[in-house]
């Protein structure tokens, strides 16, 4: 693949540690949004395993209905990101969170699961 003049090219190990930092982040996002839950409850999967990015436990997945893929990239295809996350969903609603460098963190789901969770009391 050719690389545009003045542009570098990420290496494969730092693409992955840059991953494995939002994985991470998310976990802690996770651990603090639900107190309930109990160390190991929410772990992160191993960079370039297959399956979800975020593994959640049976009292986890109680609280989190969610298949989550998780994206740190500075030019996301987002319907490959779905995609995969729609691959790994098996009966859960997938998921997408991404973000890229100095920039808001974001989440994607299906609009039929956005407006249940606006409906919720």
């Amino acid at each position: 693949m050719a690389v545009k003049k003045g542009k570098k090219r990420m290496s494969t190990r730092s693409g992955k540690a840059k991953g494995r930092r939002l994985q991470n982040e998310v976990r802690a996002l996770l651990e603090e949004s639900f107190p309930e839950l109990e160390d190991g409850d929410i772990r992160t999967a191993i960079m370039g395993s297959n399956g979800e990015d975020i593994i959640l436990s049976p009292a986890a997945r109680k609280l989190i209905p969610y298949s989550i893929e998780c994206k740190n990239q500075e030019a996301l295809n987002i319907w490959s990101a779905l995609k995969q996350a729609e691959e790994n969903s098996d009966v859960w609603a997938p998921m997408v969170i991404f973000k890229r460098n100095r920039s808001k963190t974001y989440a994607v789901l299906e609009i039929d699961k956005l407006l249940e969770l606006l409906k919720r009391d």
